[in-house]
Parts: C-alpha cells; structure tokens; sequence
C-alpha cells in the first residue's frame, strides 16, 4: 500500500507541474519574451528546487495539520487517488482550478467518512488565506501596473517579465508540491525534504511532458495585457504565494495570478477584462472543491 501511495502521489505531483505551467509562464510566452521550450525548461528545474528546499512547513501542514489524527496509508492513498483524478480531469478540461483546494477538500470528504475528526480551525484559517490572497492580489495588481509605468524599463521588460516568471516557478513548487508530498511526510514513509524532491521531481517532468497545451489559456482568456501587467500580474502572484509559504500555509497559484491580473487589467480599465472567462474560471474554482469533497467521502466510505 506504501509503495502505491508513492505512486500516486508522484503522478499528482506530475498532474500538477502541467497545470500550473501557465499560471507560471503563460505571460512571459505569450507575450514573446520566452519561447515554449525554453519556458518549460526554465520552469521545470526552479520548480524542483522550491519543492525540495523551500515547502517543508507547508508538507507538515499538509500531512498532519489538517485532521485531529493521522489518517492511515490507504486512506491517504484515497486522497491522493481521487485528487489527482481531479485535477486531471480540470487538465484535460483546459480549466485553470487550485488543486490546493481540490487536496484539501479531498481530505476533509475521507476524514469525515473514516470517522477521523477534521481540523476545523486549521480549515478556517486556510479559508481566510485563500479568500484574502486574490483581494490583496487584485490590489497590488493595480498598483504595481500604475508603478511600472512610471519606470522608463524600455527594452529590459521583457528580461524582467521572464524572471519573475523564474520566481514564480520557485514559489509554485514551494507551494504546490504538498498536495501531493504532504501524504508521505503525514504517514511517515519520507521526511520533508526526501517528500519534497520526489515530488518536485513528478512536478518537473509534468511541466516538460504536458505542460506545453496549457501554457497559453490564462495569458491570452482573460485580460489583455502588455508587458508591464504582465510583469506586475507575474510578481505579485509570487510575492502573495512565497508570502504565504513562509507563515506555513499555503493558497492557489491560479487565484493569486487571476487577481493580479485582474487588478492589473483595472488599471489600464475595466473593458481589458475578459469577464466571462473570468466567470468561468470562478465556476471551476467551485467545483474543484464541491467534486472533490463528494469524491472523497464516497471512497473514503468504500475504503473503510
């Protein structure tokens, strides 16, 4: 069951390197700065590192912060099993979710069918990140754009919009690789820095095997941008998501880039933003979550 549970947890770490490749590098790319390959193979190394060196608090969070017990090996094997079917099935779908939340719900429908008490104010808390991270985004969005006009960056953008996408690819493994190493620092099998480069590992080979078809929806879908809100958009998604990290918690990738955006687009005024793709975005945040939590429960039931 142990090495089944490593299985898993290697392909969610791989399902989600290529969905968050154009939260991480879809700006940069679509605005020319960077090509395709040379995105994914920027992306695909710093996203290792953040995972292996920078998200034990957020793995140890994961693992065992969010129940009042420890949930067994084949319970975490159900957790990981339905969250990577889901965040497979938003991959295939194109639909930019947060798999932070579709993990979280995932453990919240198991505890709840094995009888393990959840941890609600560890849950509330996450709530209150993830519902303030895309407001604060939003406002820094619009106020870095505002600032970087005022910059005379030239030429030099464009090297400055794909290095915030490297940070980005740092602080997306930082964050994100818990989902899936979380389950093997909570049940023991490895400790946060072993969790974190099998994971950032399954993240690297994600971003470079399946990457490339997701790189472009959420840069070109839902605002028009030029270089300095992309630039802005880029480094406060990074700014909120390391900003998080660093108090143990972890938020969406996907969110804090949409509320960048979104900020950056109000900027330049409201017509800039794609508002039914936006919605749409909104729809797949809420269903990530609600499939996830129903999933869970039903084969947390089976498992027992």
């Amino acid at each position: 069951m142990t090495a089944l549970l490593i299985v898993l947890a290697v392909g969610f770490s791989w399902s989600i390197g290529a969905h968050y490749t154009g939260a991480v590098m879809g700006m940069p790319h679509a605005l020319r700065a960077i090509g395709a390959w040379q995105a994914l193979l920027l992306m695909a190394p710093l996203a290792l590192v953040g995972a292996t060196f920078a998200s034990h608090e957020v793995e140890k969070r994961v693992g065992s912060g969010l129940t009042d017990g420890r949930l067994s090996v084949s319970q975490q094997v159900v957790v990981i099993g339905v969250a990577f079917a889901v965040t497979t099935f938003f991959n295939r779908l194109r639909m930019p979710t947060s798999t932070i939340q579709i993990l979280v719900f995932c453990v919240i429908g198991v505890t709840l069918a094995s009888g393990t008490g959840v941890r609600w104010p560890s849950i509330e808390h996450l709530i209150g990140v993830w519902a303030a991270a895309p407001v604060a985004a939003i406002v820094l969005g619009l106020l870095l754009t505002l600032g970087l006009d005022r910059l005379p960056l030239g030429g030099r953008i464009g090297s400055v919009l794909v290095a915030v996408g490297a940070c980005a690819a740092f602080a997306m493994g930082a964050n994100d690789v818990s989902n899936a190493s979380g389950a093997l620092v909570g049940t023991g099998t490895f400790g946060p820095l072993a969790a974190g480069a099998v994971g950032g590992a399954g993240i690297a080979v994600g971003v470079l095997t399946w990457g490339k078809p997701l790189l472009r929806r959420v840069a070109f879908e839902i605002v028009d941008v030029d270089r300095a809100m992309a630039t802005a958009a880029q480094l406060v998604q990074a700014g909120v998501v390391l900003a998080a990290v660093a108090f143990g918690f972890f938020t969406s990738m996907n969110q804090a880039l949409v509320g960048a955006m979104a900020g950056a687009g109000f900027a330049r005024g409201r017509e800039t933003v794609h508002l039914s793709t936006l919605l749409s975005i909104l729809q797949g945040w809420l269903l990530g979550p609600a499939a996830s939590i129903a999933a869970g429960y039903v084969f947390g039931l089976l498992a027992r």
